[in-house]
């Protein structure tokens, strides 16, 4: 495996339902990283590409490439323009991070993130929580719940 890639080789996968909207492009796999995943995407105007969200095992981080934007951090909003650095790490939801496209190009960043194959994340918005195992592509389990769904430990087990 060729362990360097150009930008101009990657292909695009498209995703787009309500205000979310990307294009998304897979590089570290592709050039052969096994504890960091690296990808490219880019978001049309007015839109993001994902819902509002904390990771508790994964530290992300993002380069703006081009465009511009605003990243909703916690409880605060950051500017964002080119070559801006973003650390997104791993935590509760006073680190759920979401980049919302504001100006009037496609906004293009590189992602990169450790890849734990365990990662619980929670969608502060939706009061939902996403358990994951897997590796990007191949989830062992894939479970999103609202969090008011919550039970006690041992509802529903048999007695002894």
């Amino acid at each position: 495996m060729k362990p360097v890639i150009n930008l101009d080789q990657l292909s695009f996968e498209p995703f787009a339902r309500g205000p979310f909207e990307q294009r998304h492009a897979t590089i570290g796999s592709r050039i052969g990283a096994t504890s960091l995943g690296y990808n490219l995407t880019i978001v049309p105007p007015g839109k993001r590409a994902c819902p509002f969200h904390n990771h508790h095992a994964n530290e992300e981080m993002f380069l703006i490439l081009d465009g511009s934007g605003q990243l909703r951090f916690g409880d605060e909003m950051f500017t964002l323009r080119k070559y801006d650095v973003i650390a997104c790490p791993a935590g509760t939801r006073d680190v759920a991070h979401q980049i919302i496209n504001t100006g009037t190009e496609d906004l293009t960043y590189l992602a990169l993130s450790t890849t734990q194959r365990v990662e619980i994340c929670e969608y502060p918005d939706s009061d939902k929580i996403g358990a994951y195992v897997g590796d990007h592509g191949q989830m062992d389990l894939r479970a999103l719940f609202r969090a008011e769904g919550a039970v006690d430990y041992m509802e529903g087990e048999a007695p002894g």
